[in-house]
């Protein structure tokens, strides 16, 4: 076993080995990362337990520093936020630093629209890429002085006074719900958020646990300021994104039993689950309870023989990120998996329907592209080769898993980015019995 050290950027995955033992998976990404940005709205002292100390969440806390809160951290996953209230952020002396943090700007964006001060948030080539108009649009008409670079970051944000409004979101998108809720803190009056379909509320469900005026009715989403938020004691539940690589590989692979403990399973979240059951899968939970208002439970899978399923529509929304292993789920299913409606894979970290698919087929797969999804027929023999991880953490961790699936070796290059959501990815493969090792650069 070779384990990680800051250099490594190459992983190898041999095939073969049954995958059996109990793991818990890091923190949820998008919870962390509001744990932090409301945190530091609200009035008094947060304690925050099992933060995801990923890349993404790192960005957004190097943010909410040079915003002038103060965050000490007691160890990796543990930490105390001093909030500075609505109206107590101090503007930064540099452009805040997203790095590769899709939802920190998104969700920040929100609050620098309301601030009475300039700032700019900025980010890598990557973020630069990923498109932001979907925000500073509907921030616009919300009154925001904001300015984008052809529709992407940098994001130059100055002084301005917001004003409620009722905005009808063109696609189902937590970012731009949560970012215009976090905008609707700072306005006028009432901000009203129209949904074309279900979008993660863990948004609406932190915030009103704070003492913030959120209200829902049908398919809208109406916040009203108030004067203070309530601090938070929050436990965050283990990430089901996350939790989907171990999974799907505990169905795939042969022998294989995986117990994951302590996942969020809000159902704005577990797209991914209903997905497997559609493809024949039995993901059995136990010990449900909540914390911190979230639903979370112990999930056990064991090796299964999976077919095809169509998947569109509210489905897509409720599993966007978890599309990558789905493909390779899909490649090992008896029939035809199609997916459609699934544009929005096509701005994420990368265009994760033509990466995974140019990187699969290096592998030997046949698969079909569409402009709003794929088709795969299966099942589909893969072959060791050299893979790239494209900088995309989930396109990473997808390729380790298929790995596990082909006959001889894969070297998945520029591996290290799965750290930017699973930190100890390869660790924790490896602690179940998975064939996976960090290669010397």
């Amino acid at each position: 076993m070779t384990t990680h050290n800051q250099t490594s950027n190459r992983v190898r995955v041999h095939p073969g080995q049954a995958l059996r033992g109990v793991i818990r998976v890091p923190g949820d990404k998008s919870i962390s990362h509001r744990a932090l940005i409301f945190g530091a709205l609200a009035d008094g002292i947060s304690e925050i337990r099992g933060f995801l100390p990923a890349g993404d969440t790192l960005a957004t806390l190097g943010c909410i520093r040079a915003l002038g809160v103060q965050v000490d951290r007691h160890d990796d996953t543990t930490m105390t936020v001093y909030g500075r209230g609505l109206r107590g952020l101090r503007q930064p002396s540099q452009p805040l630093d997203c790095v590769n943090a899709g939802t920190g700007i998104r969700l920040l964006a929100g609050v620098m629209a309301g601030q009475p001060f300039s700032s700019v948030l900025d980010g890598s080539e990557q973020l630069r890429r990923r498109p932001m108009k979907r925000i500073t649009e509907p921030l616009r008409l919300m009154g925001a002085n904001v300015e984008e670079n052809e529709g992407r970051a940098p994001l130059h944000f100055g002084g301005a006074f917001l004003k409620g409004i009722t905005y009808e979101m063109p696609v189902a998108s937590a970012q731009v719900k949560s970012c215009l809720l976090l905008a609707g803190l700072f306005a006028d009056g009432p901000t009203t958020i129209i949904e074309p379909g279900p979008a993660r509320d863990h948004t609406e469900g932190m915030l009103r646990a704070m003492g913030a005026d959120i209200r829902k009715d049908g398919n809208r989403v109406t916040i009203t300021p108030v004067e203070h938020l309530h601090p938070l004691n929050w436990t965050i539940p283990a990430d089901i994104s996350s939790a989907a690589f171990p999974l799907v590989a505990g169905l795939l692979v042969d022998g294989a039993e995986v117990v994951i403990e302590g996942v969020g399973v809000n159902d704005t979240r577990t797209g991914i689950l209903d997905a497997l059951v559609m493809m024949g899968a039995t993901v059995h939970q136990s010990n449900v309870h909540e914390e911190g208002g979230e639903p979370v439970a112990d999930l056990l899978v064991r090796s299964t023989r999976l077919h095809g399923t169509s998947i569109k529509g509210d489905l897509v929304v409720r599993m966007i990120d978890e599309f990558p292993i789905l493909m390779v789920a899909a490649l090992l299913a008896n029939g035809v998996t199609e997916v459609s409606e699934a544009r929005e894979l096509r701005v994420k970290e990368t265009d994760r329907i033509a990466v995974m698919a140019a990187e699969l087929r290096k592998l030997g797969a046949v698969i079909e592209e569409r402009p709003d999804g794929f088709v795969i027929e299966g099942p589909q023999q893969l072959k060791g080769a050299v893979v790239d991880g494209h900088d995309d953490h989930r396109v990473a961790m997808s390729l380790m898993v298929a790995g596990l699936l082909a006959e001889g070796e894969t070297i998945v290059k520029d591996a290290r980015c799965a750290h930017d959501s699973f930190p100890g990815f390869v660790e924790t493969m490896q602690s179940l019995g998975a064939g996976v090792d960090w290669l010397p650069d």
